[in-house]
Formats: structure tokens, sequence, C-alpha cells
């Protein structure tokens, strides 16, 4: 039933120029202009942008909701209900893209059409056409703000975060393997929340470098503009993966782990430096290059028996258990002699061939397990078939692993520590944890977790203050 009063009973009267709101647009307060000689309502509008499947297009754009103020810049989506052909006051016409929004006015809220143009030289970043203006709204023409007047300072304060709109983002997941389960929930659990969500291979991305315009090409085409981007980089391309992502940091792309914190973790050796820089615990650690030092390196360690490790081991590759001194002076032989680069490592004896993963995202760890290894089998990888159960971690283990993943700077880390007699040691930290053994012992969303995150740290801010007199 529609209450809403009629013009006789007392009707709803605006001015030629009105404060008005566009919550689902993250909108508080613009100033807009109401003309009745107008059929179309319109939004100023820059770097539109349609993207989305075809059978339910999108469209990206941002706004400068302040006149004479650049600074203050707005991402908005919406759903495209059509693109039509609009003629301006000037006679010009411009095809535009039509969405559907909700108009907040004098506490009172109504959904309208509205068409997107750069009104960038106007005064008014929107115009209020007659087909937007309900029947019992009357307008009078020689007056102003017959609304209660707003603030552009609601774009300053903390308080437009509680006012920003769940968005449609554009994400992009970096992957070579579009079927494995990581990268499969990524994607499912974004496009659940409306997102869109694309599956890049990152070997298939080429870069146009320079300082104008860098850009990043995909099967011959320039990728569009993303709101985050998801890496999910193989140890067999960290070069060129993270070449790929500094690209996308230069354009100022959120991504969810930078591209040094990824080389860093990936190079055991860097990795161990960096946790000892931040005193973070770990297995004593050595290194050296020449084989002279072998007897020197294995006492680094305090002795047999000891881990001998690749620089570059993923998943329980490449990392071999010595017992014995004479098995360690054999197993560093057979690498030297391979040209490998290998660090050494205390075997901590007690953790008896288990270690906790704590899944760690945004500084928080949201998810840990204790990693059984098989039978026989000193390493407690899920790929080398190891198993997993929910475990509950001390507040030492998640200070240790929370400490870890900020050494990185990386927003999504998937932290291995074991449990040794003097506290929790840090044994890796990974840029790419799979999700399925931590989803499945867990019985977390963990996807939907990082998605929280995302849309956190990429929608619209509070802008910064400037000095000089604000525009009202």
């Amino acid at each position: 039933m529609d209450d809403r009063p009629s013009p006789a009973s007392g009707a709803f009267r605006l001015g030629w120029e009105e404060w008005v709101s566009l919550p689902k647009l993250g909108l508080p307060a613009l100033k807009a202009k109401v003309d009745t000689g107008a059929r179309t309502s319109a939004l100023h509008a820059f770097d539109i942008e349609p993207f989305g499947p075809a059978t339910k297009p999108k469209v990206r754009f941002a706004i400068h909701p302040i006149p004479g103020r650049d600074d203050v810049s707005i991402p908005c989506s919406a759903t495209v209900l059509d693109r039509r052909e609009v003629t301006s006051s000037n006679g010009e016409a411009e095809l535009r893209y039509v969405i559907g929004t909700d108009l907040e006015v004098g506490g009172r809220r109504w959904p309208i059409e509205i068409t997107l143009t750069d009104r960038g030289s106007m005064a008014y970043r929107m115009l209020l056409g007659r087909q937007a203006l309900a029947e019992d709204i009357v307008v009078s023409p020689g007056d102003s703000f017959c609304q209660p007047i707003l603030d552009y300072e609601a774009y300053h304060s903390a308080e437009v975060k509680h006012v920003a709109p769940d968005r449609t983002l554009r994400v992009a997941v970096l992957s070579r393997e579009a079927n494995n389960y990581s990268t499969k929930r990524l994607v499912h659990e974004g496009e659940k929340r409306g997102h869109v969500v694309e599956v890049i291979d990152t070997t298939r991305c080429y870069m146009a470098i320079n300082k104008h315009a860098p850009e990043v090409h995909y099967d011959g085409r320039r990728l569009p503009r993303y709101d985050a981007i998801i890496p999910r980089i193989g140890a067999s391309i960290t070069p060129y993966g993270t070449a790929v992502i500094r690209q996308f940091e230069t354009l100022g792309t959120y991504c969810v782990n930078p591209s040094e914190g990824i080389t860093a973790s990936r190079d055991k050796l860097h990795a161990h430096q960096v946790l000892a820089r931040y005193r973070i615990g770990m297995p004593e650690t050595a290194f050296a290059a020449s084989p002279k030092d072998t007897s020197n390196l294995i006492g680094l360690v305090g002795g047999a028996p000891l881990i001998v490790k690749l620089l570059e081991s993923t998943q329980g590759k490449g990392v071999v258990l010595a017992e014995t001194k004479k098995a360690a002076e054999s197993v560093i032989t057979a690498f030297r002699g391979l040209k490998a680069n290998f660090l050494v490592q205390h075997f901590v004896k007690e953790a008896a061939g288990e270690d906790v993963r704590c899944l760690v995202i945004g500084g928080k760890v949201v998810a840990a397990m204790k990693r059984t290894g098989a039978e026989g089998d000193f390493r407690s990888n899920l790929h080398q078939g190891g198993t997993a159960e929910t475990v509950r971690i001390t507040k030492a283990e998640r200070e240790a692993a929370t400490r870890a993943a900020k050494a990185f700077r990386l927003d999504l880390a998937g932290v291995d520590l074991l449990r040794s007699e003097e506290g929790p040691k840090v044994l890796e930290v990974n840029s790419s944890p799979g999700l399925e053994g931590i989803e499945g012992s867990s019985g977390k969303n963990i996807a939907g977790l990082l998605y929280d995150e995302i849309e956190k740290r990429v929608r619209p801010r509070p802008a910064r203050r400037k000095t000089a007199t604000r525009t009202t």
C-alpha cells in the first residue's frame, strides 16, 4: 500500500537546488540541481567502464562529489539498466549508461534511474530530472533547499565508512591452475557476493612499461582496472609472477600480497633473515657457499640430526633429514654437486613430525590446523601424505604467526610453526597457502574471510582534509 501523501494532503516540496544522498553508491552528500525541464536525471562520473557478463552487465565509475576537490574521489559500481542516447541542453547527443539507485532527500527515499556523464565542469554534480520525481512532489522554482541541508564534511568523517555500499568489485586471481580447489573457491565465493572474478594465467600476462600509462596486457588486449589482485604464484614462476604483481602495484591496484613479500618468503634464506631481523623464533639455521665450511656449517645448528633444505623447496620437496654427521656431509656434498642452493637447519625432534599451520588474514589468525606426517616421515606436508586436524593454539603461537605475516607484509599467509621446548618456532611463511586443508579441518569459510578483508581494504575511505576553505 502506498502511504505517500497526495499533493492535496501535503505535497513534498523541493527547491530548484537541494542536498541529496545516493546511499547505494556510497554518496552521503551531493548538491543537485532540480530541473523539471529535463526528462532524464544525470550524475557526474568519470573513468566509466563496463564489466561483468553480457547477460548481467555492470558499470564501474568514479565521482568527485565536491566541486573543485579532485582529491576526493569515490569509486562506485551498479547494474546497467540500459544504454540510452541523451541530448543535453546545448543540443549535443551522447550515448550514456543508465543505472538504477536510491535517492534520499529530507529523510525520504525512493528508487530512480540516472544516467552517467562527465559533469566535472558544472557546479552541480547531479541533475534531477522530472522522470525521477514522484507525483506528490512539488518543485518551487523560486526556492532553494526546501529540505534539510547536508554537508560535504561527510566525506572527511570516519562515519563515511558506515555509509559505504557493498559495491561490486572486479577481482583477478593470478593463477595457472584454474581448476584447483583454492582457485575455484576464490572464484565461487567472490561471485556469490556479487563480485566479478576473473582467473588470469600469470605467464600469459605481458607488460607495457612507461612513465605515463603503464599497462598489463593479456591475450592481445589491455587488462582493465581491477579493484584487487589475489596472487596465486607458483614457485616455478616466482620471478615473472612477482614482476606482474609489481606492474599492478604501479597501477595502484590493491594486491593481497605484495611482490616483495612473495619474493622474500619464497627464498628460504631470505625468509629466515627477515624472521631474524624481527626477532621471531625459528630453528637455528646456517648457510655457506664453500665446501670447506661443511663441518662448521653442521656445528652452527647443533650437529646432527639436522635438516638440509633447498632454498626454494615447496610442499616438502627438496627437504632431507640427515640423522648423523656423516649422512649430513653426504647430503650437503650431493646438493653442492648439483650446484643447488640450500641451507641447513636444527632438527626439532620434540615436534615429532607435527607442525601447526596458522592461516593469517589481515593480521589475524583466522584458523589453525595441526598437520601430522605419514608414518615414518618427518615431513608433515599434506602433499606428502600427512593428515590435518583442527587445533587450539596458544597466545605465543598466535603472536608468532601474526608477527611473521606482518614482517613480510602479507595480508594472506600460511605460517607453519613447530612446537619446541623453547616455544613456537616459525618454520615457513607461505604466501600462497592452499585453502582445501584448512577449510576442511576448521570448517571455516576461509575464502569468505579473505573477501571480508578485500572489501574492507578497497571500499571508499574518509578523504584527508584540505587546509584551504571547503566549497559549500
